[in-house]
């Protein structure tokens, strides 16, 4: 008699499972990729709305507040035929966003509001706190850098001097 050397595998589960776990996955991410329905808004007419009640706390108009803030710094402007340029500190934008140009007339000053400033921001002789960035002409610019690099030409040729001077002592009047 011969004896079966095998024993009997188990059988193999069945994939059945598995398949109907991967398309329960797969619908499931297909519905939550579906574009989603905004609630829809009933319309509202005018006489279902309240009456506007006035604010309480006003924010100050913005020409107000630069003729404000320019009467205090005023002593920063550096003027070209009697204009010059700022940008106003908002709180809002937490930047120098709010620009006007201002025209001196007789002692009084005009403001008016422009996109942008087109002139270079004043980068000398201004305090750091300041609510405003003033401005210069291109012309008062140059002059200013030509005056910057003759100071600095200046302290160069002094410490030069300064240098070479102890070696010129320090040699023999004989030349040995």
């Amino acid at each position: 008699m011969e004896e079966e050397s095998e024993t009997p595998s188990p059988p193999k589960p069945s994939q059945v499972p598995s398949w109907i776990s991967l398309g329960f996955v797969l619908g499931a991410l297909f519905i939550l990729a579906l574009p989603r329905r905004g609630a829809v808004e009933p319309t509202v007419t005018a006489s279902d709305q309240p009456a506007a009640k006035p604010s309480e706390h006003r924010e100050p108009l913005r020409l107000t507040t630069i003729e404000a803030v320019f009467a205090a710094w005023d002593k920063y402007a550096v003027w070209s035929n009697g204009t010059t340029e700022v940008a106003l500190w908002n709180s809002e934008t937490k930047e120098f966003s709010d620009c006007y140009e201002v025209t001196k007339v007789g002692g009084e000053y005009y403001f008016r509001s422009i996109p942008s400033l087109t002139r270079p921001i004043l980068t000398h002789g201004v305090v750091t706190e300041s609510p405003l960035q003033f401005t210069e002409t291109l012309r008062q610019r140059d002059e200013w850098l030509g005056e910057v690099d003759k100071e600095n030409w200046k302290a160069l040729a002094d410490a030069a001097r300064e240098s070479m001077a102890p070696a010129a002592q320090a040699k023999p009047a004989d030349g040995k």
